[in-house]
């Protein structure tokens, strides 16, 4: 069956979304996501991040829908229409959702890890709004421990629940989950107890935000001061694929983690050993550089393509405007006939 993306038709299979059709259309048509993660069962629906809207239903019932709808979670009906990135209706609501997701953010990409790779980063610079109207106090968590490896921030967490599907899917122990409700929903142990399985540290990878990072990289250095290379091992932890990225400073090994796609899902899990325990450089067969993405904060200053010049049209009435200013500040018009203690001050008549 056909479906038209922003102008742009292509043929998908049916029980496809209109998020995964668009994602093979690719381009700025992709709507964003943060809860929805194609290598995890069960995700999506959550954020809202991925609102589009339906012009036309399908060929049977060409009718819009009359509310925006979540791609992830809405199938392709054959000749339907959508519009994402051409609609201003779903320009607003992005603006919108991205509004709700920033209330009780803390302002510290400063100092956060997640800085650079941060979806949420990307998704504030593309659809965030300057002004900010949320005046009350901002929902906190105390801090809590759940293990060596992993950095719970609550306050960062947007409840998208990746973490919680990733420790369901991949172990058979999973000792975190959603306590509470609504505004006052958070990941926790219940217990404090450490998050302790072979495969833990997949949940970093998932976390599309700061809530989830790698104790062992805690504070070592900003993502876009490594620089990333392919590489792989013999792992013999049974479901690791042994395939990693390695982030690196000279010849030190800062950070692994598994590869990434281009919508920043990991292509194939990797185990703890691989993730905390290989920080040696012979512990590895080194691929090569990984390559940055067009859009990513850590490709900023590395640029590889031609750059064009920059020109500044200035608007001519700012010209003219400049010959008066100039005439008003140096006040040539002004006749100075005072005197100083009986000096006259005129430079024309006093040379």
């Amino acid at each position: 069956m056909k479906v038209t993306i922003d102008g742009q038709e292509i043929e998908v299979a049916p029980g496809t979304t209109i998020l995964q059709a668009a994602r093979m259309i690719g381009g700025e048509s992709v709507p964003p996501a943060m809860c929805y993660y194609s290598k995890l069962k069960g995700t999506g629906g959550k954020c809202r991040c991925c609102l589009v809207d339906v012009t036309k239903g399908s060929e049977a019932d060409p009718r819009p829908m009359p509310k925006l709808v979540a791609s992830c979670v809405t199938g392709c009906q054959d000749g339907m229409e959508v519009a994402s990135k051409s609609s201003d209706r779903v320009k607003e609501a992005r603006k919108a959702v991205t509004e709700f997701l920033l209330i009780n953010h803390p302002l510290d990409c400063p100092v956060c890890d997640q800085a650079g790779e941060c979806d949420l980063q990307n998704l504030s610079f593309e659809h965030g709004k300057l002004q900010h109207r949320f005046i009350e106090e901002k929902r906190t968590f105390e801090p809590e421990d759940i293990g060596p490896y992993i950095q719970l921030h609550m306050n960062r967490c947007i409840v998208c629940q990746r973490c919680v599907e990733v420790a369901d899917q991949l172990t058979d122990k999973r000792v975190h989950g959603v306590l509470n409700r609504g505004d006052h929903s958070q990941i926790s142990t219940c217990v404090s107890a450490a998050i302790d399985n072979e495969f833990s540290g997949n949940m970093i990878d998932v976390c599309p935000v700061g809530a989830l990072t790698d104790k062992t990289f805690r504070f070592k250095s900003r993502v876009w001061f490594n620089k990333p290379f392919n590489a792989h091992r013999e792992c013999t932890t049974p479901g690791c694929c042994g395939k990693t990225t390695l982030w690196m400073f000279g010849n030190e090994i800062q950070r692994v983690t598994a590869r990434k796609d281009e919508f920043h899902e990991v292509e194939d899990f990797i185990c703890n050993t691989c993730r905390f325990d290989k920080k040696e450089v012979s512990d590895w067969v080194i691929e090569g550089p990984r390559k940055f993405e067009k859009d990513s904060v850590i490709n900023q200053n590395k640029l590889f393509g031609k750059t064009e010049n920059v020109v500044i049209e200035t608007e001519k009435g700012i010209l003219m405007g400049r010959d008066v200013d100039r005439k008003k500040i140096s006040m040539a018009d002004i006749d100075y006939n005072e005197k100083i203690d009986g000096n006259p001050i005129n430079t024309k008549k006093n040379g």
